[in-house]
């Protein structure tokens, strides 16, 4: 990184916290900013023209979101008149407990790849507003007809293991099915599946959790058998929805990895939906159906699913991170990357180190955008190479270089100012 030119009072080296990670990007040396690299001549290249952000789809979310919130305002309006304002802002603040849990393990598993945050808005809104709207409305007819069909059957029954896992899952998935539709340049395969899902569920939890409070609010036990539900619901199973939703979608992912076709999605929506709703019944049923006790149920049926599901969840992170370093190495083959900058942004530790790196330098905000794109184009490269696609992947891999290219001169740029 010696240039061989100095500064009166500073010598002739870069300080080591100004050191770029890894040794990369010899550009920034002593002297003015460094353009962008040039295009490589040969070797892999993209194909298409650059293309703009679409406007159509930007509104059309932004729509989605709107809906969403109006469906929630109206779910709380109908709330706060069942329960009273006083014991919802109660109910509501228990509530918030499992679902910051929820939320915690969702970024969690999103950290590879964070979805754009429109997306989880409005993933969040559907479950909190739409899922629930759909399910009071839709809940009593359904669980009138499984009532009819399996006569002589105890209501107890009927409701918690054949209705409510049949017309919540539904309400949810519809959720996830309007995301890989809306989405589906940012819906690459089963984590964003899940992190889609599992971000509906929590917003359906969130609000489930309030009524099932303010249900127990008002139980003659009071504030015990508040304690208890809490306890029950928000502590030892905060992620039930999550985990079931979430079946759906690994199922919309793994068909989105592949296939980006309208036909297949829906199909893929009906096979989803058999893991979503045979786990709710499952987990539902266990207690009033198999189990005496909740804690033997909780040991030998929910905690197991619950550590498969994270087992599952590190597997594809892993695949993840594979697939990220493997795309990327093509575009290091032919001159559009760097070996050091695929390592930065395709391993952990390589990610770290730049960060930290361009915190030092003030080009944090554009190194983090150079990761992100980067992924991005990673699981863009990905569908190129498998042969499935979509028509306009040619030209977002186009522009996505040259997003990349504009974040690298960014940071080029501070790294560089900040050498005088």
């Amino acid at each position: 990184m010696n240039s061989g030119r100095g500064h009166a009072g500073r010598g002739n080296h870069v300080p080591p916290h100004l050191q770029p990670p890894l040794g990369m990007w010899q550009q920034v040396q002593d002297g003015p900013p460094v353009p962008p690299p040039a295009r490589p001549s040969a070797g892999l290249r993209p194909t298409g023209r650059k293309c703009s952000h679409p406007v159509g789809s930007t509104v059309v979310n932004a729509l989605l979101i709107i809906v969403a919130g109006l469906v929630l305002a109206g779910v709380a309006v109908l709330v706060t008149a069942q329960l009273g304002t006083a014991a919802l802002v109660l109910c509501a603040a228990l509530a918030l407990v499992p679902l910051g849990i929820c939320l915690a393990g969702i970024r969690w598993v999103d950290r590879w790849d964070p979805e754009p945050r429109g997306a989880l808005v409005f993933a969040f809104l559907w479950g909190a507003g739409m899922s629930v709207a759909v399910t009071l409305l839709f809940g009593p007819a359904v669980t009138a007809l499984l009532s009819a069909g399996l006569d002589g059957a105890s209501p107890d029954v009927v409701g918690p293991v054949f209705q409510a896992p049949l017309v919540e899952e539904i309400a949810k998935g519809l959720g996830v099915l309007v995301l890989a539709f809306s989405r589906r340049t940012h819906f690459d395969g089963p984590v964003d599946g899940i992190v889609y899902a599992g971000t509906v569920a929590a917003g359906f939890a969130f609000t489930e959790n309030i009524l099932y409070f303010g249900s127990a609010l008002t139980d003659p036990a009071g504030l015990g058998g508040l304690i208890t539900v809490f306890v029950m619901r928000g502590i030892f199973s905060p992620f039930a929805h999550v985990m079931f939703t979430g079946a759906l979608g690994f199922v919309l992912g793994v068909v989105l990895a592949k296939r980006r076709t309208g036909g297949r999605l829906v199909g893929a929506f009906l096979v989803g939906l058999v893991p979503a709703i045979a786990g709710h019944m499952l987990w539902n049923g266990g207690l009033v159906v198999v189990f005496t006790d909740f804690f033997s149920f909780y040991f030998l049926v929910q905690l197991p699913l619950f550590l498969i599901v994270i087992a599952v969840v590190l597997g594809l992170r892993r695949a993840e991170r594979a697939v990220t370093y493997q795309r990327l190495a093509e575009y290091s083959a032919s001159g559009w990357l760097t070996d050091r900058e695929v390592e930065m942004v395709a391993s952990p530790g390589g990610r770290s180190s730049a960060l930290a790196w361009a915190a030092r330098v003030g080009a944090a905000p554009a190194m983090k955008r150079f990761i992100s794109i980067g992924v991005r184009l990673a699981f863009v490269r990905q569908r190129l190479r498998a042969g499935h696609a979509a028509a306009t992947d040619p030209q977002l891999e186009l522009q996505l270089l040259h997003d990349l290219d504009a974040a690298r001169g960014e940071i080029i740029s501070a790294a560089s100012a900040r050498r005088f």
